[in-house]
């Protein structure tokens, strides 16, 4: 039998399809999600959520005419399927197929490209001012939700919009807020009926006849009060009716036919409007919806039980991280732990359920964490901020003017640094090393494995001001937990193997691979000196100006943009030292990093003992 997907090729194709095939059709579409994020990994749960949402969308607007601006964009699976892209889309967040977010090069669909989250008002909001002033036709639909409404870029968006008082449709899709059915189902119905033609010219009707009534204001007074008490009373608009926008809501986002006769009559409706959609998260798929965090991004996993596909190795860094909190926690009673929206992705959640009062998830809000943990150190708590290397960037001006500033002792836990994969170029962590080394005050450390991960960490607890240890994704590489802490010399890199040829110098999750490439190149009657740099700042400029001296040749390692990274802080320390050496950086280019496995990005970019081998062989000859 064939598929009812078969037949859309393009959202103009929803357009001929009966309700029962557009049923139909959500059905399939969910299938293809949970196969395809079975074998390939990717957010499933938010995309299951929102599958009637994106018909409905796609069924009454004219994309790409109308702007589809997808929040965060890990929840537009369906989006790509019916635009144009379900042929690849078994090559989902794949080397070389489609990305699991909005790409513009992919699809003229695709508004523009989002993997942070809280941006898509704004850009909304730019969008429909940018129609407006260049008479161009169409509407532009934010579409928000899965906590993006935590952060305040989406409050200032909301605020500049409802001033503004711009074409702007806001789909508030909450898939946590706990409502009743009855209330639900009532405002549903209430929402529906209020946005249609007849409604509003009733409405428009009854403000003019009570304009030419006796006490006539008085009276279009009550009526909007008595409005507004009713909509305040059974929803939770108040607030956006108080930034300026109407409304609408909360609707059933899983009422297929419902949704497209809402949007049908908002198409009509001008200035602007907040629709606030209620959807469940993992919705169609048992285990997602019985556990929406575990299946919002995940790895492979058996589709019939929903188990992850887990091959047994080392522990990952993120665990070390967790487990070590722990232990840290207990020997320690001023530290905190503080998270934007990650429990389990930053390895706090057993931190959280073992010292509840000591910890704290701020939502997304990346900036408000920062200087929240600032607040925390000023009262002479060690607050741990553990945050992703793509999202602390967010911060930026709150680690320079809240943290490093007044030299605040926050230690920042950087998961995720480096090379992250298949999320692609939003979410790769390849400036942090660049972005925290220009910040003074900052100690930026990196370990070399998950064993100096922990001792880092405890480390960190007595150095002075603001400490940034930055570690990659997934698992280690093998060496041995140490029951005992030890403290790691401050600014002091070390030496693991020594050589007269050339000083290799690598920082974090590049040792071991120097350490393989120099084994490679003692084959060949090369000797070179590896050194764990350690320190990105302060660097051990005795140590490599001293190297440098000895072998006249320098080749650094990173995983992070060669543009103000680790090996730029040691061009300046050879260059402010005055030591002449031939110096050779490897690192990631300036450009933006594709999605792709690790293993095959760090290929491309010259990240393993051969590549590392073969740049030492061209410094040496």
């Amino acid at each position: 039998m064939s598929r009812i997907l078969d037949r859309v090729n393009d959202p103009r194709d929803l357009k001929a399809l009966s309700p029962k095939e557009l049923r139909k059709l959500a059905a399939e579409i969910r299938e293809v999600i949970v196969e395809t994020v079975a074998r390939n990994g990717g957010h499933l749960a938010p995309n299951l959520g929102v599958v009637e949402l994106t018909l409905a969308l796609h069924y009454v607007f004219d994309s790409p005419k109308d702007r589809l601006v997808w929040d965060v964009g890990h929840q537009c699976y369906t989006h790509k399927l019916i635009t144009g892209r379900k042929e690849r889309f078994h090559t989902l967040r794949q080397y070389g197929g489609i990305a699991g977010f909005p790409k513009r090069a992919e699809s003229p669909h695709d508004i523009v490209e989002t993997g942070h989250s809280s941006t898509s008002i704004s850009y909304g909001l730019g969008l429909a001012v940018g129609l407006r002033l260049l008479q161009k036709e169409g509407r532009t639909i934010a579409i928000i939700g899965d906590g993006s409404m935590t952060a305040g870029l989406a409050f200032e968006g909301l605020n500049n919009a409802g001033h503004l008082r711009e074409d702007l449709i806001v789909i508030l899709n909450d898939n946590e807020m706990s409502i009743s059915p009855n209330v639900g189902a009532l405002s549903s119905f209430l929402s529906r009926r209020m946005t249609g033609r007849l409604a509003r010219r009733l409405k428009k009707d009854i403000e003019h006849l009570a304009e030419r009534l006796p006490r006539g204001e008085q009276l279009l007074q009550l009526l909007r009060k008595s409005e507004g008490l009713l909509k305040s009373a059974l929803t939770p608009g108040m607030l956006f009716e108080a930034l300026g926008f109407e409304y609408i809501g909360p609707v059933d986002g899983h009422n297929l036919e419902g949704l497209i006769k809402l949007f049908q009559n908002l198409r009509e409706i001008r200035g602007p409007l907040l629709v606030h959609v209620l959807t469940k998260k993992g919705k169609g798929y048992p285990p997602a919806e019985a556990d929406p965090e575990t299946f919002h991004g995940i790895g492979p996993f058996d589709p019939t039980s929903g188990r992850p596909l887990k091959e047994e190795g080392p522990p990952s860094y993120t665990a070390v991280f967790s487990r070590t909190m722990l232990r840290l926690a207990e020997i320690e009673p001023r530290l905190v732990a503080i998270t934007a929206a990650m429990p389990t992705g930053t390895g706090l959640k057993a931190f959280g359920e073992r010292f509840p009062e000591r910890f704290f998830d701020v939502g997304i809000c990346e900036q408000h964490a920062v200087t929240f943990a600032a607040g925390l150190a000023l009262e002479g708590l060690i607050p741990v901020c553990a945050i992703y290397s793509t999202f602390l960037q967010r911060a930026f001006d709150q680690l320079i003017h809240d943290v490093a500033l007044p030299n605040l002792h926050v230690i920042f836990a950087l998961d995720r640094g480096g090379i992250v994969g298949e999320d692609g170029p939003t979410h790769q962590g390849q400036f942090d090393l660049t972005y925290l080394r220009l910040i003074p005050n900052f100690t930026v450390m990196a370990p070399a494995d998950e064993n100096e991960l922990q001792h880092m960490l405890y480390t960190a607890l007595e150095l002075p001001g603001p400490v940034a240890l930055r570690y990659p994704r997934g698992s280690g590489v093998g060496i041995p937990l140490e029951v005992e802490f030890r403290k790691i010399p401050y600014g002091k890199a070390e030496v693991l193997r020594e050589g007269r040829d050339l000083a290799l110098l690598a920082i974090g999750n590049m040792v071991h691979p120097a350490l393989a490439a120099a084994e490679i190149l003692e084959k060949e009657g090369l000797s070179v000196t590896v050194v764990n740099a350690r320190f990105v700042k302060p660097l051990d400029a005795e140590l490599i100006c001293d190297l440098a001296s000895q072998t006249g040749r320098v080749l650094t390692v990173e995983e992070n943009t060669l543009l103000g990274g680790f090996g730029s802080a040691v061009a300046e320390c050879l260059a402010d030292h005055r030591v002449s050496a031939r110096l050779k950086r490897l690192g990631l280019p300036d450009r933006f990093i594709e999605h792709g496995a690790p293993v095959l990005l760090r290929e491309k970019y010259g990240l393993v003992p051969a590549s590392i081998a073969e740049a030492a062989r061209s410094l040496l000859s």
